[in-house]
């Protein structure tokens, strides 16, 4: 009756037809790999990550193998089907041994793997589950280095799915063996072109059907192939399904989406069942005028964003995905560069809903300003790229929001030269994608920059080195260079502590650790002047959405982390930048916000005071006493010159509107 009871379950909330998916998350036996005593372990539920050290700014945290044990019962009805085990991710190269035997391996840490575990299984019994997942630096494992932690574990979902013999591959490089192309679209038409990967026995056949519904439920179109399985049991259906007058999805504005239902039946049986949601909408990318989704020019308004939290590393739960969604949507942003790896495939299907162009990469890390390589040219290094970038593309190919997909992040051409294995990537890419564009992160000149359909750098006027105001001459002058190459800004950003203020707005020492948070204002006041001031910009990301875990990193205001986020790490205060951005990019909700508030106890006088608003104008009132309203320029309205008085002073700000809000200020 127990195995009655969750199969039910299992096929109500899977809605599956055929196949049913079963959660694996809780009650692990972990032990690091040092441990060898019998019957040592500590029970943990995934999502799991084992070297939190990294969190306490220890350089040299761990890095290693440790081992998840479980053992799960097999029911004996089970026999004749086929069971997979699949991760959605493990952190960095993963062994899974079922019943004391080598199931297979898993090499990269950032991209889901489901292995077949039918050939191992004991039925109607209990079956021991024992993974070994290592995250020591490998020399041919993508990434070599990187400016971020490199947390180990099971740090996402395990499922287990057990399948008809007669099911949607599950094998093709981690994917759901679904691919949804999308040719010939306009608002006029679409032509959706389906290829299905499905399993079964050889000279056997069985019928693929495809459906397009509407989120209402109403058939769109549908279309059926009979497939026969060749001698290794597989096939592959192609079909073309065709919609007149689509409903676009067209980003933030309109984020629509229609469901696929795709079948296989045997003798009339449906067999297995998978459902998809697809986006339909067409984009280019101008070198003049940018970005264009369905012949509309769209000023790509982006953020970056690392997969971390504090005190949990990067094993998070999908409450920690949709809160980060709705912080970006607050903030208004309309882009997203997942930086520097594949992220959760929850993460994709949030900005399909959402809305957010996304640019997807493969952890193709170069050492920006550290010492090691990101590159060692030797077979297992190149196959190993190759093989992530294959999980990166067709895990993810029916999601709307990717429109780009990253090759690499700040390599260098000293030593091992890549250049000719970036072209072998985009090459690659493009055989399993023609219908995106690749683009790539530089921060130095040469002809890495000129092999990708796109290129941005990664630059820090006014951080590392100049004034913020030079982004907008060194934009100039790139452009000039690669006049038909479109452009855009990858990363930029500048370092902030909410515990850090200064009276006067002066320029920090970036590896210092004083990091002001008004000089991370002003510096990306100066930047978004500029960007929006140049439409050749294909796309600018902010770097960082939020700060982030770094462990070498002694600066700012802490070691052990990289601040430039414009959120805290907990994701609990958002930082003067923020509402700056907030100002400029969300018209929608109306507020008003006053600078520096957390710079409650002050000794010069007088003072100059600053409010972001995306109002027309504001009011500022002192002590019940109006100074008057201000017009904002890109969203900026300041007082000069304002005279205080001893002791707690009650600043106000206020829209014609009534909105308002206030600080209490010591002097």
């Amino acid at each position: 009756m127990k195995y009655i009871l969750i199969i039910f379950w299992c096929s109500i909330v899977c809605q599956s037809w055929g196949r049913e998916v079963i959660s694996l998350n809780r009650s692990w036996k972990f032990t690091p790999g040092y441990e060898t005593a019998k019957n040592t372990y500590t029970e943990v539920n995934l999502p799991h990550t084992w070297n939190q050290d990294a969190l306490a700014a220890k350089v040299n945290y761990e890095r290693g193998l440790g081992n998840y044990e479980k053992d799960i019962d097999i029911p004996a009805a089970w026999q004749g089907k086929r069971l997979y085990l699949r991760f959605k991710g493990a952190n960095t190269i993963t062994n899974v041994f079922i019943n004391g035997k080598h199931a297979g391996e898993h090499r990269g840490g950032y991209t889901a793997f489901a292995m077949d575990i039918t050939p191992y299984i004991h039925w109607g019994t209990k079956n021991n589950i024992w993974v070994r997942v290592n995250n020591s630096p490998q020399l041919d494992v993508m990434p070599l280095l990187g400016d971020f932690n490199m947390y180990g574990g099971i740090y996402r979902d395990v499922e287990l799915i057990i399948t008809d013999p007669f099911h949607i591959s599950l094998s093709d490089y981690g994917s759901y063996g679904l691919y949804f192309t999308q040719t010939d679209v306009s608002r006029e038409k679409a032509r959706i072109l389906a290829k299905i990967l499905v399993k079964g026995e050889t000279g056997c056949s069985s019928v693929i059907r495809v459906k397009i519904e509407d989120p209402q439920g109403k058939n769109i179109v549908s279309a059926e192939q009979e497939i026969t399985f060749d001698e290794q049991g597989e096939a592959v259906g192609e079909l073309t399904l065709n919609i007149s007058k689509p409903h676009l999805w067209n980003g933030r504005k309109d984020p629509f989406l229609y469901k696929t239902i795709t079948e296989l039946l045997r003798k009339g049986q449906i067999t297995d069942r998978v459902e998809e949601k697809i986006g339909i909408r067409y984009f280019r990318v101008d070198p003049d005028k940018g970005f264009f989704l369905n012949d509309e020019p769209l000023q790509l308004r982006g953020v970056c964003r690392h997969q971390d939290r504090a005190e949990i590393g990067n094993a998070l739960f999908p409450s920690h995905h949709r809160e980060d969604m709705e912080i970006m949507k607050e903030m208004g942003v309309n882009a997203v560069r997942l930086a520097h790896y594949p992220q959760d495939r929850y993460v994709y299907d949030l900005c399909d809903e959402y809305g957010f162009i996304v640019w997807a990469e493969i952890p193709f890390v170069g050492p920006g300003g550290y010492r090691d390589k990101g590159f060692v040219d030797q077979p297992s290094f190149r196959e190993n790229g190759k093989i992530q970038l294959k999980e990166l593309i067709r895990q993810n190919y029916n999601h709307p929001s990717i429109c780009f997909w990253g090759l690499f992040n700040e390599l260098k051409q000293s030593g091992d030269d890549p250049l000719n294995y970036v072209e072998e990537l985009n090459t690659l890419a493009h055989e399993e994608d023609p219908y995106r564009l690749t683009t790539a992160a530089s921060n130095q000149n040469g002809a890495l920059n000129e092999v990708t359909d796109l290129i941005a750098w990664n630059q820090y006027y006014g951080w590392y080195g100049g004034e913020p105001a030079g982004i907008g001459k060194w934009a100039d002058a790139v452009h000039k260079k690669y006049p038909e190459k479109p452009v855009g800004i990858s990363e930029y950003g500048a370092g902030a502590s909410i515990l850090h203020q200064q009276e006067e707005l002066k320029k920090p020492v970036a590896n210092s650790y004083w990091h002001p948070e008004n000089w991370q204002a002003f510096f990306h006041e100066e930047h978004w002047k500029a960007i929006d001031q140049r439409p050749y910009l294909w796309g600018t990301f902010v770097w960082n959405m939020f700060d982030f875990g770094a462990a070498h990193r002694q600066e700012g205001e802490m070691a052990g982390k990289n601040d430039k986020g414009l959120v805290t790490f907990d994701r609990k205060i958002k930082k003067d930048a923020f509402y700056f951005y907030k100002a400029n990019w969300n018209l929608e909700e109306h507020f008003v916000y006053i600078t520096g508030k957390r710079f409650e106890k002050r000794s010069e006088m007088p003072q100059q005071i600053k409010i972001y608003s995306n109002q027309p104008e504001v009011e500022l009132i002192l002590n019940g006493k109006s100074l008057g309203g201000k017009k904002g320029v890109y969203g900026i309205f300041t007082w000069t010159e304002i005279q205080w008085k001893k002791g707690e002073n009650i600043l106000t700000a206020r829209s014609k509107n009534g909105i308002t809000d206030e600080v209490k200020i010591l002097f």
